[in-house]
């Protein structure tokens, strides 16, 4: 992830802050100690609430980003992952994601289509006249069968992309709402394409949180044709 896409990260962006807090919350216990041994009980003790402010600001600030790993920003219609599909054996494919930022990743779905599906969250109307946009990540990327049934008893390929840990601000609001008053809303949006040999598809979200995902040209055709490719 090269440095200007790594600072548009919400995430980024609080952890920033959070080190700049810790780091004046140490400058301020630094100072602190030489007024004490000054004498200077009365500065001493604005140091000493400098410090404890900035330190919980830093701790705050900290979780907040630790939370958002993995969030991105919405904008009008944002680009989220582009997929390239490759056949192994009938229903069984090879799938590479790969991300605006530049990084990818590989594995293996079952089925005749691929589902991709994303957590977006909106905010309050204060945060929103502020002018923060709703956030976004990825959450799950499965195979979906065609046949009902087969959907029902056949092997399942779910392969989450969220954090590893799973602890994000999604847990955060569950566990605690009355903690996030600023959140308005957290839901899922999700799109499916059917998986063809040699496929492309590109999927973006829109500002309304729904979505979109749209073939290359060539899959397209693989995909209108009778033997889907």
């Amino acid at each position: 992830m090269n440095p200007i896409e790594l600072l548009r990260l919400p995430a980024t962006v609080l952890l920033v802050l959070a080190a700049v807090l810790l780091l004046l919350s140490l400058l301020q216990l630094v100072t602190l100690r030489r007024r004490l041994d000054a004498g200077a009980r009365l500065a001493a003790s604005w140091h000493a609430l400098l410090c404890a402010v900035c330190f919980a600001l830093a701790v705050l600030l900290g979780v907040g980003g630790w939370a958002l790993r993995g969030y991105r920003l919405l904008g009008e219609e944002t680009p989220v992952v582009d997929i390239d599909a490759h056949i192994l054996s009938p229903q069984r494919w090879a799938v590479t994601l790969a991300w605006p930022d530049g990084s990818m990743r590989q594995l293996e779905l079952a089925g005749d289509d691929w589902r991709v599906e994303a957590v977006v969250l909106k905010w309050k109307l204060p945060v929103l006249l502020a002018g923060l946009p709703p956030l976004y990540r990825l959450d799950r990327i499965d195979g979906r069968y065609d046949d009902p049934a087969q959907e029902a008893s056949a092997p399942r390929t779910v392969i989450g992309l969220g954090s590893a840990d799973g602890f994000d601000l999604l847990d955060l609001h569950r566990q605690y709402p009355r903690a996030l008053p600023m959140v308005d809303a957290v839901y899922g949006s999700g799109t499916f394409l059917p998986l063809v040999d040699g496929g492309h598809y590109s999927v973006s979200l829109s500002r309304t949180g729904a979505l979109v995902a749209r073939p290359d040209a060539a899959t397209q055709q693989r995909i209108s044709s009778p033997l889907g490719g």
